[in-house]
């Protein structure tokens, strides 16, 4: 039954995708939804705002509005239910919604050196710009996508090929995915919203040789289709080996 009351509300537009109300709400009626938080139902949340004190950009605020109540009995099953998934998510089977979502763009890397009894070490640095990367998590409005060159790149291109990070993925965002082994369901949608979204200066395919990765072109392909627009394409297939089997 509804009646007027205090309950959250969240500016989408301010959330940055930290998740510190996810773990701030002990009652788990917010969630990370594409990269943003959300209110899964009025019925879960008690309107004391726990949650308010925990974000740092002042996206969420409690507003008197027409609402469920807040029913006890069904949070303890929501929750129940949320522990299943929890438990799932750790064997591989769900998503998760985690303050490892959190939408980050980073900047410069730096090189570091660091000196031992015996030698010198000179440590690489990494070329990754943003976070998260895996397609399922990253949010298709992330302001880092403005202006981007985007390497899509199958999970196994990273540990095949050495010089992934200097060759692949310098000046470049990148997205990840394996067309065997995800559920791709929506993925050529999603990629579709990035392309039209935003304004990608190019985009870079890295497969594998094996003939199940061949997928990945294929949703990318379609992708581009469907977004409608003309976007500079290229492939990079890896070998097994950790050559690249054709020049960029």
């Amino acid at each position: 039954m509804k009646a007027k009351r205090n309950i959250v509300k969240i500016d989408r537009e301010k959330c940055n995708g930290c998740g510190l109300c996810v773990s701030a709400c002990a009652e788990g009626a917010i969630k990370m939804i594409d990269g943003k938080a959300e209110l899964v139902s009025d019925n879960y949340c008690d309107g004391l705002g726990a949650c308010l004190g925990e974000c740092p950009q002042g996206a969420i605020t409690i507003e008197e509005r027409e609402a469920d109540a807040f029913d006890e009995k069904a949070v303890h099953e929501h929750l129940k239910k949320e522990k299943i998934a929890m438990v799932k998510h750790e064997t591989g089977k769900v998503p998760c919604s985690c303050p490892g979502m959190k939408v980050m763009d980073f900047s410069e890397p730096k090189i570091e050196n660091r000196k031992d009894r015996t030698a010198e070490i000179h440590e690489e640095a990494s070329e990754l710009r943003q976070w998260p990367v895996q397609l399922h998590l990253v949010p298709p409005n992330a302001p880092y996508w403005d202006g981007a060159n985007l390497l899509i790149a199958a999970d196994c291109c990273a540990f095949a090929y050495a010089s992934f990070h200097q060759k692949l993925l310098r000046g470049r965002r990148l997205v990840i995915a394996c067309p065997k082994l995800d559920d791709t369901e929506g993925y050529v949608e999603k990629l579709a919203e990035i392309f039209s979204n935003n304004d990608i200066k190019s985009v870079l395919v890295a497969h594998m040789e094996v003939p199940c990765c061949g997928g990945l072109l294929k949703i990318v392909q379609q992708a581009l289709e469907l977004s409608g627009k003309s976007i500079p394409f290229a492939a990079v297939k890896v070998g097994l080996q950790g050559n690249l089997l054709n020049k960029i």
